[in-house]
C-alpha cells in the first residue's frame, strides 16, 4: 500500500472523529464496510463479559448506529483526537475522554481506537482499547478517572 493511501485512511479517520463531534453519524455509517466488526473480534474481552454496552460486539452498519444511540446520551465534557497515525490499512487515533453517563457517573481516560480498513477504503474494524476497570466501575454507577 501506498504512503498515499496511508494519508487517507487517516484522513478518513480525522473526518470520521469530526463527524461525530458534530452529530453526523450517517457520514460515519456509510463509510463502513457492510460486515464491519465493532467491538466484535475479540474472545473474553473484560468489558464486554461485564456488560459495558458501548463495547459489545456489533456487527454491520444497522448494530453500529445502536452504539451511537448509547453514546447519544451521554454528555461528553472533552473529546479531543490527540492524534491519529496510519500504516498499510490501518489507523491508530489516541483519545482523551470526559463524559457523564446517563446514570450521573463520570468517566475520563484515554483510549486507543484501531481502526481496519479494506482495499476500497471502507472501516472493516474498530476495536477500543482503553481502561477497561474504569469502563466497568462507570457503567455500575461509579465515576472513574
Amino acid at each position: 500500500m501506498s504512503a498515499a493511501a496511508n494519508t487517507t485512511h487517516a484522513a478518513t479517520v480525522a473526518a470520521l472523529y469530526r463527524a461525530f463531534e458534530t452529530g453526523d453519524i450517517p457520514a460515519i455509517l456509510d463509510r463502513l464496510a457492510d460486515d464491519v466488526s465493532w467491538e466484535a473480534d475479540w474472545s473474553a474481552n473484560t468489558a464486554q463479559v461485564a456488560g459495558v454496552p458501548q463495547l459489545q460486539p456489533r456487527r454491520g452498519p444497522r448494530e453500529v448506529s445502536e452504539f451511537f444511540a448509547l453514546l447519544a446520551e451521554w454528555k461528553f465534557q472533552e473529546f479531543t483526537v490527540l492524534d491519529v497515525i496510519g500504516s498499510d490499512g490501518q489507523v491508530v487515533a489516541e483519545i482523551e475522554i470526559d463524559a457523564v453517563l446517563p446514570g450521573g457517573a463520570r468517566i475520563v481516560d484515554q483510549n486507543l481506537h484501531l481502526w481496519s480498513f479494506d482495499e476500497s477504503g471502507r472501516v472493516t474494524r474498530l476495536r477500543t482499547y482503553g481502561d477497561t476497570a474504569k469502563l466497568i466501575a462507570a457503567h455500575a454507577g461509579e465515576s472513574a478517572s
